[in-house]
């Protein structure tokens, strides 16, 4: 099997070959952890989860390293802790385990490594000092260092290259950060001075201060996985400047000229809209997940992340995630009838993979899936041995979904004591109906309604689950 994906830095679909089949090695950009994650920052995090699940398939569990950063120092994690009067940390660490309960709920597999900016200070100073060292980069009379772009473009062209962008177009609409005292308007910031109140730490040249946004991501990177890296992820607002000056610092650093030395292929995810608007506080529309996850369960919400093609724009509606929660019903429905079908030991068909493998075609997996489901329901009505199910468990375990038990699946929200009472219910029910006492079944009907509880009738009795709940 060969897995394809779309390379952003060649901008063609390509073939994977990773540097070292028993370390396959991938790097996503996390969360800057001052607020809550909204449901663009979930995106990439289901977005590579599911390709992480693929990759260990691919290779085996044990041979593919992911490591999702967490930023852990930045101007709004500042600013929050002073106006709080708290270290930054008492803010990093309450946002960095909230961000990672709701990304867990989301199904979301816990990287390999998780670093974090704070704990990479000595690698980000070792690298400055090398781009010194080497003269692309230089101080300032203000005390920052930054980066020599022009010296490393040279002409060439290769510092636009990912963004596919010329260094005059990308100077023209810099989205850089500003600083005094440039020799070039393109050159970035990799050290500065803290401000009054704001954490401190030894830098390059004996400088105190803290680091760029663009360095972290260099420095943490090349400490947890090594160059180059196989995959480098993150969303398409990530393409230019951050992931364009990671490519630049991180080749200057070794003295590469290919920026392909730092991570071989490039993947980034499209974004979400809003009935044609961007999500932003001004327009009220910002959708935290932390918020979704007590309204829909999570499956729910990443089965809507990932119906869309991952490169391509997806338009999140209350209409989508009321889609996603009936798709997932209907699945959990025909697990619920072969839940008595054990799952084979031999590997599935490889064959049922093919969508994930052509660019992470997540919408054609999904589609995979209900073409398999009608042959396993027909296969519970027949009691076949049940080679489909284990290859339909196959893909829904890479695409991270039906991961809960179906019963489970459809009583979510319900107490012990509701439980207790609608089963009762559902006994009489049946011995009524046995008894052809169509009364007693109406009554027993008309209570089960005013519990809210719908209930399922199949070959193997009677489930039930609330209504208005997955």
């Amino acid at each position: 099997m060969t897995l394809y994906i779309h390379d952003t830095l060649s901008g063609q679909k390509v073939p994977f070959e990773p540097t070292n089949p028993d370390r396959v090695t991938m790097y996503v950009c996390g969360p800057t952890v001052y607020n809550y994650a909204h449901i663009g920052n979930a995106r990439p995090v289901v977005v590579f989860d599911v390709l992480f699940r693929l990759l260990r398939h691919l290779y085996g569990e044990d041979k593919v390293v992911y490591a999702r950063n967490i930023t852990d120092v930045d101007d709004k994690i500042n600013k929050k802790a002073i106006d709080e009067g708290v270290d930054i940390s008492v803010i990093t660490n309450k946002f960095a385990d909230i961000y990672n309960a709701d990304m867990a709920a989301l199904n979301a597999l816990p990287p390999t490594y998780q670093p974090r900016a704070t704990e990479h200070m000595p690698d980000m100073v070792a690298m400055i000092e090398d781009l010194i060292a080497r003269g692309a980069a230089y101080v300032t009379d203000d005390g920052e260092v930054l980066f020599r772009v022009a010296d490393y473009d040279g002409g060439s062209g290769r510092y636009g290259k990912l963004a596919k962008r010329s260094l005059d177009d990308m100077i023209a609409g810099a989205r850089v950060e500003v600083a005094e005292n440039k020799d070039n308007a393109a050159d970035f910031v990799l050290w500065k001075p803290s401000k009054p109140g704001e954490p401190e730490w030894p830098g390059p040249k004996g400088l105190p201060g803290r680091p760029g946004w663009h360095i972290e991501c260099s420095a943490m990177s090349e400490a947890k996985l090594g160059l180059p890296i196989d995959i480098h992820g993150g969303g398409q607002d990530l393409i230019f400047p951050h992931h364009t000056n990671e490519i630049a610092q991180s080749c200057a650093a070794h003295g590469h000229s290919d920026p392909a030395a730092y991570a071989k292929y490039w993947m980034h995810n499209g974004f979400l809209d809003f009935s044609g608007e961007k999500m932003s506080k001004s327009l009220g529309n910002v959708v935290l997940v932390h918020d979704l996850i007590k309204d829909y369960p999570g499956e729910v919400i990443r089965w809507a992340l990932l119906s869309g093609h991952y490169r391509s724009p997806l338009n999140w509606t209350p209409e989508l995630l009321e889609q996603s929660r009936k798709s997932l019903d209907r699945l959990y429905g025909i697990l619920l009838r072969a839940k008595d079908i054990p799952l084979q030991e031999v590997w599935p068909d490889d064959v049922i993979f093919g969508p994930l493998l052509d660019d992470l075609n997540t919408p054609g997996a999904v589609a995979r899936l209900y073409e398999i489901a009608p042959a396993l329901d027909s296969m519970v009505e027949r009691n076949d041995p049940a080679r489909v199910k284990t290859s339909f468990m196959a893909l829904a375990n890479v695409l991270g979904i039906l991961q809960q038990d179906p019963e489970v699946w459809f009583k979510q929200g319900a107490s012990d004591d509701l439980t207790a009472q609608v089963e009762a219910l559902l006994a009489e029910r049946a011995a009524a109906r046995a008894a052809k006492n169509w009364p007693e079944s109406d009554r027993i009907r008309d209570a089960l309604n005013a519990l809210n509880v719908e209930v399922m009738d199949g070959p193997q009795g009677a489930t039930w689950k609330l209504k208005g709940k997955a």
